[in-house]
């Protein structure tokens, strides 16, 4: 799996090849970072940013942000949230779900969110 720095220099560069406004410098200054220090992060010299310098760039890049946040080795805090209210019942659901193949996770997801349990 690629890290967080490589793929977000993927991603990024993907749109510049058609959308100039997507160099270094000027995404940098969008999120509000300094463009040296995203690219260090981009090369892998400095760490993944803050949550919510993650999610910015995530919603600059049209990305999803929780892969992003995966990528980095973090959880959004929301998640966080979620999972600190019930520990032991989210940890043994996600072991569960851990080996299960994407369509049957998907169809609890809607399961769970459509009322159908």
């Amino acid at each position: 799996m690629e890290g967080f720095g490589d793929y977000l220099r993927k991603v990024r560069e993907q749109r510049r090849s058609s959308d100039a406004t997507f160099s270094v410098r000027q995404l940098a200054s969008r999120v509000g970072v300094e463009p040296s220090y995203l690219s260090k992060v981009e090369r892998g010299q400095q760490p993944p940013p803050s949550e919510k310098t993650i999610a910015a760039l995530a919603s600059e890049l049209d990305e999803d942000a929780d892969v992003l946040l995966a990528l980095a080795g973090k959880v959004s805090g929301d998640l966080q949230s979620i999972i600190r209210r019930r520990p032991k019942l989210f940890a043994d659901l996600i072991r569960q779900l851990k080996d299960m193949p994407d369509h049957a996770v998907l169809r609890l997801v809607r399961e769970v969110r459509d009322g159908e349990w």
